[in-house]
Order: C-alpha cells, then structure tokens, then sequence
C-alpha cells in the first residue's frame, strides 16, 4: 500500500541544525582521507556541553520507579519550585497556577501558536525552530527585520503591527536571542512593551538562555516588564545542560482564566502529561540551592570566556564581522565581506557557504543565514562555541580559574582546541577562496556535497 503524507508535512524540512549534525555523522563514516580520522570543527549544533547537575541526576534516579501519570499542567511540586525559582533569580512573583509544565519549551510554544488567533510577528534572523511550527499552523506571518544593532526597533514595530488587521498580534520574542547572543536591557523591553499595549500585541518570550547571561543582573524578564500580555517560556534545556530530559514551562499572562482552561484542554489532548521521573528530578534543578547557584555561575563563565574567544578571533579576520554575545553560547557571523569572490565561486547561497565549508580539508560545519530566516544570499551563520569536553573544562576551571586576559586566552587553546582550529579554519577557506583558481574550488564543494548530503 502507498501512502499519502498530507501536503502540509511534506512542506516542512528537518531544522538545519540537525540535518548538518546527521550529514556530518555519516560524511566523518565515508570520508576516507587521513586526516579526515579527528572528527570536524563543530559549530554547527547548540548543545550545552556540560554535565547534567548531580542533583538533578539523583533525583531522577531516586524518583526513577514512579510511573503513574502526572497532572497535566505538571506535579504541585515542580510548578511550586518553579514559582519560587522564578522570584529568586527573575524577580517575577508568579503563583504556581500560572504554570504549565510540558515536554521542552518548543512544544510549548507550538501549543501556545495553536490556541493564539491573529498573525505572527517574528524578528530575523531568529531561531531556526519557529518558523516552521508557524508555517505547520498555517498561521499568518510577517518578517520584523532588525536593525544594525541586531534588535527590533519598536518603532518598526508600531509600524508592522498598524498594518495588520486583526485583532490580535504575536510577538516572538527570544531573549537572550538565538543565533546572535545578544540582550535586551531593562529600555529597550519597555519600549516594545508600549508598543504592544497600545496595538494589543501579544508577546511570547523565549527565555530559555536566561541563565546563560553573562553579567546576570543584567538580565531582565518580559514577564515582569509586560506580566499581562507576555508568555514566558523557559526550561532545563539550556540552563540545566538537560535537553534530553525535554522539559520547559511556561508562565501565563496575569488573569488569564479563561485561557489557562483552553491551554490545558491543549495539553491533556495532545501528550497527558510530561514524563513523572523527570519532572521529579526537574525539582531538584529548580530548587534554590548552593550548588545550583555554582553551577550556572561556573558554566556562565566559561561561556563568557568562550564567548569572548571566538568573538575576538572571527573580528580579526579581515572581512568578517561579528555580534559580541552577551549571552548563550552562539553569536552572528557576518561574511558578507566576501560576497563577490563567494559568488565568483559559485557559492551564492549561505546553504552553498555552509555546504563549502563541510568539505575536506575544512571540515567546519556552521549554520547558514537561510536557515535563520534571513535571506538566502545573506552570507551570515550563527557560530555555537560548544566543541569541547564539558565535563573536563568544568573541573578545570574550578581548579584553576582564570584571573586576567591572558588566562582566558589560555584557557580556551588548552580545552578548547576544536574551537581555536575551527576559527583558523575558517580563515583558511576564506583564504583559499581569495587564492585559489575557482573551478577548482567549486568542484570539490559540489563532488562531495550532491552525493553524500541529505
């Protein structure tokens, strides 16, 4: 029997990040050069590289027999530590009823896309998830470009939300921002927040790096600037280095009864409830304790300092530039300097750069603009600096932090190794390009690449 997949499903395409991840598995299997044996240069993929906190595992393992089902909107306990967690380090005072418990923040947000009427506004470059749950939800969407400083200006958002006629508007709002590390202070959300008040804009908040912020007081909630109108997402994805453990949250507006009851509808008909065990040891990781005030300080610091390596090390290639991360572990790589020896090459897309950059002898796998939402021949890609043994450079760096500039620099070239030759091979292939005869680069690119990628 043949069967047919609705037309819908068949539109959407597997998120870049991990198609390169697959594409890079099965190429390191086939490629068969000597010095194809060390692995590659991954930038690609946004995975915390630490362990998960010891407390969280235990209480897994502890909690490891319960099976029954949960509540839908998550154990009392969860949403109460949640609640408490949320005060403690966002300042937001939240009562535990606001908050619904599912498996991983992009579910979530997809749950909330489902039940919000009215169009989607989504600033670019953004995340490569969201647009294609919005375009899986047939929903409507505009394009919010940002401007130099890679933010929205509120006023380009008066401007967008005006034109639109429904009654309701979407924002997507991800802060700390995927793929370019950058923050919204305390100003700059009030500011959108007024727009959104006065245009009745809704605002779902990705927040799911808010721990990962550098200097963390910086850092300042929508939900607290904007309690009425704002969605805010967060989980132990990124903070708690657990994405396998797929379980987020989120906080409902202030008096959203009769939205709270549709939402949970949502939840009940589409998975029961998160998974018990985990929600156990999720507990423990919300719990306010000393060793998770450790813990993020520990490993926010090590992404500063890799943060900071890789941003000063792409600057100084001529021609590229680069978003300095406030946050993550990901920053905005701009190559569009190199447009026209690229498009000599006959590299016109960033998929092209990216598929060019994968080959032997680069091997360093990016993400490429498209895949941000921006345009096609936008040259950009976002540069996770994740590459190395967590587990090792935690202990390291407990043992011996860094005290000045010159220790930070040292730090990355002894634990980070893949991180400073990834960013010298990514010199190297700009080079070549500028170098080399063009046929001959080409038709090394698309040999491999037409053959072996997905």
């Amino acid at each position: 029997m043949r069967f047919v997949v609705d037309q819908q499903v068949e539109d959407i395409e597997m998120p870049e990040n991990l198609k390169l991840n697959t594409f890079l598995q099965e190429f390191h299997s086939n490629c068969t050069h000597p010095e194809c044996g060390f692995g590659f240069y991954g930038f690609a993929f946004g995975q915390s590289p630490f362990p998960v906190p010891r407390l969280v595992q235990g209480a897994l393992i502890k909690n490891a027999h319960k099976g029954e089902y949960a509540a839908v909107s998550g154990i009392p306990e969860l949403r109460n530590a949640i609640s408490k967690y949320n005060k403690h380090y966002f300042g937001i005072d939240v009562s535990p009823d606001r908050i619904f418990v599912g498996p991983g923040t992009k579910e979530l947000i997809f749950n909330l896309l489902e039940i919000l009427h009215g169009t989607v506004i989504l600033p670019t470059p953004a995340w490569l998830g969201y647009l294609p749950q919005i375009r899986f939800l047939k929903k409507n969407y505009h394009m919010l470009p940002t401007r130099a400083n890679k933010k929205i200006a509120p006023q380009d958002l008066r401007k967008l939300a005006l034109r639109l006629q429904d009654r309701q508007k979407i924002l997507i709002l991800n802060n700390p921002h995927n793929p370019t590390g950058m923050l919204y202070d305390k100003s700059e959300l009030e500011a959108i927040a007024d727009v959104c008040r006065e245009l009745n804009i809704a605002v779902i908040s990705d927040e799911i790096y808010a721990q990962t912020t550098y200097e963390f007081s910086k850092f300042v909630s929508m939900g607290k600037i904007y309690p009425e109108g704002t969605f805010v997402t967060n989980g132990l994805s990124k903070s708690h280095a657990a994405g396998g453990y797929r379980l987020g949250y989120v906080i409902m507006p202030q008096h959203a009864m009769d939205l709270k009851a549709q939402f949970k509808k949502i939840l009940a008909t589409e998975y029961t409830s998160v998974t018990t065990p985990i929600q156990h040891a999720a507990v423990a990781g919300f719990e306010i304790s000393r060793e998770m005030d450790e813990y993020f300080e520990v490993t926010r610091n090590i992404h500063h300092i890799m943060g900071d390596y890789t941003y000063h090390a792409l600057s100084s290639i001529d021609g590229v530039k680069a978003t300095k991360p406030e946050s993550t572990f990901y920053l905005l790589a701009d190559f569009n300097g190199f447009s026209s020896v690229l498009h000599e090459a006959k590299i016109n897309t960033s998929q092209k750069l990216s598929e060019a950059l994968i080959v032997h002898p680069y091997h360093t796998a990016i993400v490429g603009g498209d895949s941000l939402v921006l345009e096609r021949n936008d040259f950009s890609a976002r540069i996770a600096f994740v590459d190395y043994d967590g587990a090792q450079v935690f202990d390291e760096y407990i043992e011996n932090k860094p005290k000045n500039a010159s220790d930070r620099i040292e730090f990355v070239k002894n634990n980070a190794p893949k991180i400073v030759s990834g960013i010298q091979m990514i010199e190297k292939f700009f080079n070549d390009l500028k170098q080399q005869t063009l046929p001959t680069l080409q038709t090394r690119s698309t040999e491999i690449i037409t053959t072996k990628l997905p």
